[in-house]
């Protein structure tokens, strides 16, 4: 009974958002098994019009570790945030998060568990190795490595800030700080990082590299893109005006 009682514990949940992620699903799915890693999956589909939610639900009966919510929402920032509060509710130790588009390497997740045992935080990088993104056409990297120097200069951000390959030690951060975030689009990356990152969280990376998209395509709209730059704008002068009022004591002293 022990053993059980401390498998559950450190259980792990991995999240994966999915929005016509029908052609990727499963082999990624496969991939994530065959690791054989002690953890369970949460996939949420956002209202898939390829009948990705409904092979999520056939997966879901297949493995008794698989778990499915249909959301008729749309919106990455949005998934995030409900796969968080079930970890939450379910009691999860750790979170990872990744994407079904094969843009995350599988492999890559034991290094993010490992990494764990000395950081709250976990995020994948994609500007430590040289080669990272060399297979990307010339507009994506462009669009990558603005969105990096903007919320480095505006947000004070060493770090990935817009990518959705991480880990979160749930047991040491209070579900508080993301009721906090009501990003429903890319922009919760960045936004929750930022918060993370002004309570001063131990936030480490794990280098990846981002292959040519060869699955599906991209799902970020210019309206996407309109709405994060004006949300890291809105948030990078609160925090001009305000960031030494975040202080962890403050924060957790108005949540109560």
């Amino acid at each position: 009974m022990q053993d059980i009682m401390k498998d559950k514990l450190n259980h792990i949940l991995l999240f994966i958002p999915t929005y016509n992620e029908a052609g990727n699903i499963s082999l990624l799915i496969d991939k994530i098994l065959k690791l054989k890693l002690n953890l369970d999956i949460l996939i949420i589909d956002d209202n898939s019009s390829d009948g990705t939610g409904k092979i999520a639900d056939e997966l879901s009966i297949q493995h008794s570790n698989i778990f499915v919510i249909h959301r008729q929402e749309r919106g990455i920032g949005g998934a995030h945030l409900k796969g968080i509060k079930y970890a939450y509710e379910k009691k999860y130790n750790l979170l990872i998060t990744m994407d079904a588009d094969f843009s995350h390497d599988p492999k890559d997740i034991p290094l993010f568990i490992e990494k764990s045992k000395h950081c709250e935080v976990i995020v994948g990088t994609r500007f430590k190795l040289n080669n990272s993104l060399k297979d990307w056409s010339l507009f994506r990297k462009i669009i990558t490595y603005c969105g990096h120097f903007l919320t480095r200069t505006f947000l004070r951000l060493p770090y990935d800030s817009s990518g959705g390959f991480r880990l979160y030690c749930l047991k040491k951060i209070d579900k508080c700080y993301f009721d906090n975030i009501t990003s429903c689009y890319y922009e919760f990356f960045f936004e929750s990082l930022t918060l993370l990152h002004i309570q001063g969280f131990n936030i480490g990376e794990v280098p990846i590299c981002l292959p040519k998209r060869t699955y599906g395509s991209s799902k970020m709209k210019f309206m996407h893109m309109f709405i994060g730059l004006y949300r890291l704008f809105k948030l990078s002068i609160v925090l001009l005006l305000f960031r030494k009022r975040f202080s962890s004591q403050d924060f957790l002293g108005d949540k109560k």
